[in-house]
């Protein structure tokens, strides 16, 4: 028998901050990894991936596409200013990461540009002409029929 489990995100949370409030959750804070969060969209042009990595150089950024497969590596550093031991608490996620995305055959690996600007990594990859949607025109009456035919 199947049984469905209903998941409160919002008590996953607050049991997540209690944790770190008695100070037992610290540890798997830090040794968590660090996953920038993406967004994919595309339009009848290009395919469109937006990264989020506040904190993270843009010198530091590794991004490269072959054989259709986009990959993003970077490290996002701890700051030294302050003495680990002087925070209460540190839920930012610091370290390497590395995103790697299959993309579809319809878009042109050699027609790609990245921009970064205030945190965000947003990565453009063309679509190929034969991908791009086209119009096809109605003809009407008899001359429209004539087409067809021959």
């Amino acid at each position: 028998m199947t049984m469905i489990t209903r998941i409160d995100p919002f008590r996953e949370l607050a049991n997540l901050f209690e944790n770190f409030a008695d100070g037992t959750g610290k540890d798997q804070l830090m040794a968590g990894t660090f996953v920038p969060p993406v967004d994919v969209y595309e339009d009848e042009h290009k395919l469109v991936l937006k990264l989020e990595i506040p904190g993270v150089n843009e010198n530091e950024l590794d991004i490269r596409l072959e054989n259709n497969v986009l990959t993003v590596k970077g490290e996002r550093k701890f700051e030294k200013e302050e003495k680990e031991e002087n925070f209460h608490r540190i839920e930012r996620r610091y370290g390497s990461f590395e995103r790697t995305f299959r993309l579809p055959n319809t878009v042109d690996g050699e027609k790609a540009e990245a921009h970064y600007d205030k945190g965000i990594l947003s990565i453009a990859v063309a679509k190929r002409p034969e991908a791009k949607p086209k119009q096809i025109k109605i003809g009407v009456g008899a001359a429209a029929d004539r087409t067809l035919q021959g």
